[in-house]
């Protein structure tokens, strides 16, 4: 909320089921930030059996790394439950900057997930999450230790109003802590970050062919620390509808909408329409057009320090505009998927350090143009499943011409897995191209590409 980004980083890795990602602008149902795409992270359910199901895990790895888990999870009745789900890893790490601190950066993360569930005898269901996090992240530089807590809480409700009409309510709310720290254990600085939402969906089953969902959702952010802000807190509320629709049998349409009032910039309206067609042939061809806004940080809008540095309560959010054109394939020997896509961004931010008083401000005129081209095809040979994917882009500032900082223009991806009884295996293999960072100044510094190469077995 004050940088604009989730901390991924710090969410543990044993706390999570899984992770889906929609491509493409998303504003029309999920406001602000889902400008390019969407990231889903869903906690572990643990297994729904009437057996409680206990599971342990322990490893190490090399910087003196060691990492363990544990979770006790079931079902009964007409109940499910995750109850002690805890996880922690601890790691010694290297030194990242050896030439300006002779100490090792550390790291260590505390997590702790529970869930419980009950499904009433009108179908109504009730579900109640929590997950946390804390731990340290030692670093080199002016501060040279952070201290986190990441904390979700939530409940969701859900009934069958009629036999087409099935409602969910959402409460929630996410915090984000952290306390920065001097070489010498002298405090030097506290960002408390509070989030609230709630999310009011209703899915309308109109017909076989035709389903609609209409919703609102209301969202409060709060900043507090040890950092002055000219406002601390902003709302947003917005509300939605998006129809699914199949037309003679292969065409499949899905259209959606959504009016959002931010307190920080006023209203904004945003839409999406997607068609696919699907052959008989297992070919189908598809295309979408979408725009999307994001709304400014905290930091953006309302920061200010003691050096004079400051935001800027005037901006106006970043806007895109998207289209995407692909092919897909499921044959018998393989499935595949080529697509292309173009996409306008309007209003970035960049934030200047004015070189003679060092007083940094956000500038809003940059304008980037991102093209690309993405393919990707699995099969399976002796046994063993391959997945190849390869990505070209084209990220460049539309006012400099110049390549979008920490943006390379080629990767390839290749993925191959295969089981035995009880056992996983598989290997992963990433190539990326060259980029560029700029720094404070604005000069750029080009970072050679580099390959990794993974290992895994569960």
């Amino acid at each position: 909320m004050t940088l604009g980004s989730a901390p991924f980083e710090l969410i543990p890795v044993e706390q999570t089921e899984r992770v889906e990602i929609i491509r493409g602008p998303h504003s029309s149902l999920y406001g602000s930030e889902a400008i390019g795409g969407g990231v889903q992270i869903f906690t572990r359910k643990g297994r729904q059996e009437e057996t409680p199901n206990i599971s342990l895990d322990a490893g190490a790895g090399s910087y003196d790394t060691f990492q363990g888990a544990c979770s006790v999870s079931g079902k009964w009745q007409d109940s499910w439950y995750t109850l002690l789900s805890t996880s922690h890893i601890n790691t010694q790490g290297f030194n990242a900057r050896q030439n300006s601190d002779p100490g090792r950066d550390g790291y260590y993360n505390t997590g702790l997930n529970a869930l419980f569930g009950h499904r009433f005898s009108n179908n109504a269901e009730l579900e109640a999450f929590y997950l946390r996090a804390d731990g340290r992240t030692d670093i080199d530089g002016l501060q040279e230790k952070a201290e986190f807590t990441n904390q979700v809480v939530g409940l969701n409700g859900s009934l069958h109003i009629t036999d087409i009409w099935h409602s969910i309510l959402r409460l929630g709310q996410s915090r984000d802590d952290t306390d920065n720290f001097a070489a010498t254990p002298i405090y030097t600085s506290e960002f408390d970050i509070t989030r609230w939402n709630v999310t009011w969906l209703n899915e309308l089953h109109l017909h076989p062919d035709h389903r609609l969902t209409l919703g609102g959702d209301y969202r409060l952010d709060e900043a507090d620390g040890s950092t002055t802000y000219i406002k601390s807190e902003r709302y947003d509320y917005g509300f939605f509808g998006q129809l699914h629709s199949r037309i003679l049998d292969n065409h499949h349409l899905n259209a959606s909408l959504r009016w959002d009032e931010n307190q920080a910039f006023g209203d904004y309206v945003t839409g999406n329409f997607g068609w696919r067609y699907n052959w008989n042939a297992g070919i189908s061809i598809f295309a979408s057009f979408g725009n999307a806004f994001k709304a400014r940080t905290l930091n953006d809008l309302y920061y200010t320090d003691v050096w004079g540095s400051h935001g800027n309560p005037d901006l106006n959010p970043e806007e895109s505009t998207s289209f995407e054109v692909g092919l897909a394939g499921q044959q018998d020997w393989a499935s595949w998927e080529v697509r292309a896509y173009h996409t306008n961004i309007d209003n970035l931010i960049n934030w200047l350090t004015d070189q003679d008083t060092y007083i940094s401000t956000p500038i809003q005129t940059h304008k980037a143009q991102i093209d690309g081209i993405e393919s990707e095809i699995s099969t399976d040979l002796f046994g063993w499943h391959n997945k190849l994917g390869f990505q070209y882009l084209r990220p460049v500032d539309r006012t400099t011409d110049l390549r979008l900082p920490r943006r390379a223009d080629t990767i390839l991806t290749y993925d191959l897995s295969r089981t035995f009884g009880p056992v996983d295996l598989g290997a992963n293999v990433l190539a990326r191209g060259n980029s560029y960072e700029e720094d404070w100044m604005g000069d750029r510094t080009e970072v050679d590409g580099f390959s990794t190469v993974d290992l895994r077995a569960a």
